[in-house]
């Protein structure tokens, strides 16, 4: 029987597994789809569709640089446990270079790990590995010059926080202070200039309000919010903040570029599990559900 495309996408739907496995265990079978199932399951390749519906809130973000070029990517697990594996950190490390291929996590998860997809590749891990994991986003950074800071690191290039900065200037070891400012402080952007409007308009709407609890006038409650917005952008905005590293409490981080002869012009972070909600369960539901496999 001709093993067609729609054959080998419709045992990928059911199974979970790699498209030249799938390919493979039709080969084996003649076609026949249950077979196929079958066959995939005693190679212990349908593993991965039964473990899709976890919620994978774990795992590393990895971080890669290519002259001017920068690239984060998050890969999750289920468990920190899993992250801590060779296999895994192996995994996110050829993801991540991969990464340095793509523009955005749709075009790499096409991108190609040897003879297979990323996703591909992703899905026969989840086989071999046990724990359903993803390739959530990635970020792409471009400027004269990348550097990169690791927190929490598990391996080389690879830890909970990964941080890119772009920069110009000569002083390195400065770059990379900003980069751990950057992983500790986590501001919301670069500059005034950089930030959403609408996060902007948010934050004054918020500050007008607190401001009419006290009764004053409006034309008082209008010079308030000035000096309230102006205290929160320097909260936010990476230039305006107050350098984790500065001496004497005071000097901002721009200011401090310059005084070291650098132009910070971009940067990413990425942490593992932002954003992600974690179902929680109590521990004898925890329990039954292990019992039950």
């Amino acid at each position: 029987m001709a093993i067609t495309a729609a054959l080998v996408k419709e045992l990928r739907d059911k199974t979970g597994a790699g498209m030249m496995d799938a390919k493979k265990a039709l080969t084996e079978s003649d076609g026949d789809m249950e077979a196929a199932v079958d066959w995939l399951r005693t190679k212990g390749l349908a593993k991965a569709a039964k473990k899709s519906g976890r919620t994978a809130a774990e795992g590393l973000i990895g971080v890669a640089t290519s002259g001017g070029l920068g690239v984060a990517v998050e890969v999750n697990s289920e468990t920190d446990f899993v992250a801590r594996n060779a296999e895994f950190q192996e995994m996110v490390q050829k993801i991540t270079e991969a990464a340095l291929q793509v523009s955005d996590v749709e075009a790499l998860t096409a991108a190609m790990v040897g003879d297979k997809t990323v996703a591909e590749y992703v899905t026969d891990k989840v086989a071999t590995i046990g724990e359903h994991m993803t390739v959530r986003r990635m970020a792409v950074l471009n400027g004269a010059k990348i550097t990169t800071y690791i927190h929490n690191p598990a391996a080389t290039d690879m830890g909970s926080i990964g941080v890119l900065v772009a920069y110009d200037g000569g002083d390195d070891d400065f770059a990379r202070g900003v980069a751990m400012h950057i992983a500790a402080i986590n501001p919301a952007s670069l500059s005034e200039a950089d930030l959403d409007p609408a996060i902007v308009e948010k934050e004054k709407a918020i500050q007008m309000d607190i401001a009419r609890e006290s009764g004053k006038p409006e034309a008082v409650i209008e010079k308030m919010i000035g000096g309230r917005m102006q205290k929160w952008l320097s909260e936010v905005t990476l230039l305006n903040q107050v350098y984790v590293k500065s001496e004497d409490g005071k000097t901002t981080v721009g200011d401090a570029a310059k005084a070291a002869g650098v132009e910070i012009t971009g940067f990413v972070r990425l942490e593992v599990g932002e954003g992600i909600e974690v179902e929680k369960e109590d521990f004898a539901a925890e329990v039954a559900k292990a019992a039950q496999g």
